[in-house]
């Protein structure tokens, strides 16, 4: 190194450089070497150097990762139930929490349940249910769409719903430290007049076509709705129209079988307080299956709810008394030899709702008769149940059956062939019923985080029980 220094000086001072190598006896080759052993020196040292930065960068990352999947152990378990929600998104879209199939597994039970709206719309209520350590601590969000609201737009706002409600529970665990909170400012709306008074309609319409070389069949169906819904006032009208025609060819013969019918209904309820109501009902029927060219039936009610009525998501008893004027006139004479009567009738019906987080029961027990004749009586149970019995084991049951002494509408005489195969015209019977029940286990690991859409996704699941 000091022969170099001596050598720069040197060649400042006389700028002759062959001259100074040949004073210390080397020459402009020797130099050359050195020179591009010097430059393989520097940049092994670069490369020594750049190499331990990417180490330490790279030691650095594996440590935030596994301290990142070290807190995600840490962050509370959930079990969302819910029937109509995306869960597939839902997992893609809050990631700070560890999602477990059963709910015993659990440290929050978010359920929810939702009541239609009077604009259409749907109302969900969001229950965190906290349970082991979280035990005791519960919280209420509540998410409102519109009708023409979209499928994408309903599952986001519930999403949203879903992650305010968890981040009191998520800020007792060490994961609150990844946790970011960010404030959207918007504009306050201007109040706005509603010109339509609450008032909503719906126009639908419908046309189905099948068929094959020896059977078609068409169907056409149109329905007009118009509701209004406020806190103190219910209404609600609503009228539908239906045509069936099925035709059979055999052996170069072909048989016809029509069905038409037409519906109105209408509600209007008053509410008294958050346990009393009184309202109107008034329903028409023209139907060729049921042999009635027109009816009217207009009822008033009133209805007790046990439980109060800002609790319906979840529980509901409610005790349902209507009286009011069946006038029908008949298409054929009946086996009661008449071809139209007016009778007056009563109904009451007790319903029974109540959705937890062991499972969900929905009863309804309904009684009507004729005053002409106690013994015209009409008894229907409709029930579901379903229940989480214990960790992994899900058992349900629905059915309905009824006592049929109301048949007053029967045509006289016998069916055709036809009419009975096809059930095209309505026949005598003192019961009915259908009855279903299963079981399902499920077993494995409790988590259920990731998600794979590959082939299809199944973010849709479970049974279905929506208390409206």
């Amino acid at each position: 190194m000091d022969e170099f220094v001596q050598w720069s000086a040197s060649i400042s001072h006389d700028g002759n450089p062959s001259q100074n190598f040949r004073d210390k006896g080397r020459s402009p080759v020797d130099h050359r070497r050195r020179s591009r052993m010097k430059k393989l020196l520097m940049t092994f040292l670069f490369g020594l150097t750049f190499l331990c930065l990417i180490s330490v960068s790279f030691s650095f990352c594996q440590e935030e990762e596994i301290d990142i999947e070290e807190l995600k152990k840490q962050a509370p378990k959930v079990f969302i139930d819910c029937s109509m929600c995306d869960i597939d998104y839902t997992r893609t879209e809050i990631t700070f929490v560890n999602y477990v199939r059963d709910r015993k597994e659990a440290d929050i039970h978010v359920l929810v349940t939702s009541l239609q709206t009077g604009a259409g719309g749907r109302e969900y209520t969001i229950a965190f249910i906290g349970q082991n350590k979280f035990e005791g601590i519960n919280d209420t969000q509540k998410y409102f769409t519109e009708q023409t609201d979209t499928q994408d737009e309903i599952r986001e706002g519930m999403v949203n719903a879903m992650k305010v409600g968890l981040m009191s529970y998520v800020a007792k665990t060490p994961i609150a430290s990844r946790i970011e909170i960010s404030y959207r400012e918007e504009a306050q709306p201007a109040e706005v007049k509603d010109k339509w008074n609450y008032w909503v309609f719906r126009i639908s319409g419908s046309a189905y076509i099948r068929g094959e070389e020896s059977y078609k069949y068409r169907s056409l169906s149109g329905s007009l709705s118009a509701s209004r819904i406020t806190e103190e006032l219910k209404i609600s009208l609503s009228s539908s129209v239906y045509h069936y025609r099925d035709d059979f060819t055999y052996e170069d013969e072909v048989i016809v079988s029509t069905q038409d019918s037409l519906y109105f209904s209408g509600l209007c309820v008053k509410s008294l307080n958050d346990h009393w109501s009184v309202g109107f009902f008034l329903s028409a029927e023209s139907s060729t299956y049921d042999n009635i060219d027109f009816s009217i039936v207009p009822q008033p009610a009133i209805e007790y709810n046990l439980f109060p009525y800002s609790e319906s998501t979840r529980r509901q008893l409610r005790f349902l008394y209507r009286i009011g004027l069946n006038s029908v006139r008949y298409r054929e004479e009946t086996i009661y030899d008449k071809m139209s009567e007016n009778l007056w009738s009563e109904n009451l019906s007790i319903t029974f709702d109540v959705r937890e987080k062991w499972g969900s029961i929905s009863t309804t027990l309904s009684g009507s008769h004729y005053f002409h004749d106690f013994g015209k009586y009409h008894l229907s149970l409709f029930s579901i149940l379903s229940l989480r019995l214990f960790k992994g084991l899900d058992f349900y049951v629905l059915g309905s059956g009824s006592r049929i002494h109301d048949q007053l509408s029967l045509v006289k005489g016998e069916a055709s062939l036809e009419e009975v195969l096809l059930r095209r015209r309505e026949l005598e019977s003192s019961y009915d019923y259908f009855f279903s029940i299963g079981l399902s286990f499920t077993f494995g690991s409790i988590f259920t985080n990731v998600v794979n859409p590959r082939f299809g996704s199944s973010g849709y699941s479970g049974m279905s029980v929506i208390i409206d």
